[in-house]
């Protein structure tokens, strides 16, 4: 176990909306730390609550329960302006490299607001300077500085996305699938760009994904979601090598394999979605699950450590 006290640990974490319906549980009681200099990968199907767990963290949601730490000190209780100085460590990069950024502000503008919002830069020469460097450092040609987000193609849009969440020299960045709107050649250079960042700046991401080769190539770390609930946390070459919940399972083997020669048995995960609105207690799988008995209808299922920094919410984990 790492004895470091993590960057960032949320604390049987809950986000609920209100529906017609009921309460709708986002996200439901996950526990996950984040060490300095690491990448956690958050990964899921769409609507397990992926997005919703990063934004709760950085609490441009509000959470309805729980705790979130921040170098071990919890952070739901400080006021508008701690909350202001700690976004200077804290940034988030959007899924879609378009709509993120504003259509009637340039290159330079866009880089230049968070610096201006935060207040960390006196002087427009000193702002120029840094937008310089940002645009250098993320791979963006000086001559781009005064185009605006419709003129770029979309590698170049999300560079921007990165440059404006460095502008503030963060600590921690909630990576919202990122690369999934980018061609795959472009996804190549825009990971590759986050980690050589990373080792450059020391920068610590929470990297949210569906596609589980891109979780592997860039994470140290993997949290596997299933409507609002972490089933599985490992490193991640354990969780590649050993997966042990069903679901975590279903999810490596929808892995396609680059070759004509080797044909991969596909194994259909059969069943409807529980619905997240009032959820019943119980594994939240069980219904999909081949191997679900009474017992995993019973009562909620936590999180146990099954091997060295390997946990999995999975009573019969140790035989399937």
């Amino acid at each position: 176990m790492n004895n470091q006290v993590p960057l960032i640990e949320t604390m049987n974490l809950k986000k609920y909306f209100s529906t017609k319906r009921g309460l709708l549980h986002a996200v439901d009681g996950v526990n996950i730390r984040i060490y300095k200099g690491k990448t956690l990968g958050v990964v899921g199907e769409s609507g397990c609550g992926k997005s919703t767990l990063g934004r709760t963290v950085l609490r441009l949601l509000e959470p309805t329960g729980g705790n979130i730490l921040y170098n071990g000190e919890s952070i739901l209780n400080y006021d508008n302006a701690k909350m202001k100085e700690l976004r200077k460590k804290m940034q988030i990069i959007f899924q879609d490299p378009f709509t993120s950024l504003n259509p009637r502000m340039t290159v330079s503008e866009i880089i230049a607001e968070p610096m201006k919002v935060c207040q960390t830069v006196n002087t427009r020469a000193e702002r120029e300077d840094v937008i310089d460097r940002l645009m250098e450092t993320v791979g963006l040609a000086e001559r781009f500085v005064n185009t605006y987000p419709h003129e770029l193609d979309g590698g170049r849009r999300q560079r921007i996305g990165i440059a404006r969440a460095l502008a503030v020299n963060p600590e921690f960045i909630v990576c919202d699938e990122p690369v999934s709107a980018l061609d795959v050649s472009i996804q190549a250079q825009i990971l590759n760009l986050m980690m050589d960042l990373q080792d450059q700046m020391g920068l610590t991401y929470m990297f949210i994904t569906h596609d589980l080769s891109v979780i592997k190539h860039i994470s140290n770390h993997i949290a596997v979601m299933y409507l609002g609930q972490c089933v599985e946390f490992a490193e991640t070459d354990e969780l590649f090598e050993n997966p042990t919940h069903p679901y975590t399972k279903a999810l490596l083997n929808a892995i396609p394999i680059a070759s004509l020669k080797h044909k991969k048995p596909l194994h259909i995960i059969e069943g409807e979605v529980t619905s997240p609105i009032n959820p019943k207690p119980g594994c939240r799988f069980a219904d999909r699950c081949p191997h679900a008995t009474a017992q995993c209808k019973e009562g909620d299922i936590n999180l146990r450590e099954l091997a060295s920094n390997h946990w999995v919410s999975c009573i019969k984990a140790e035989k399937i």
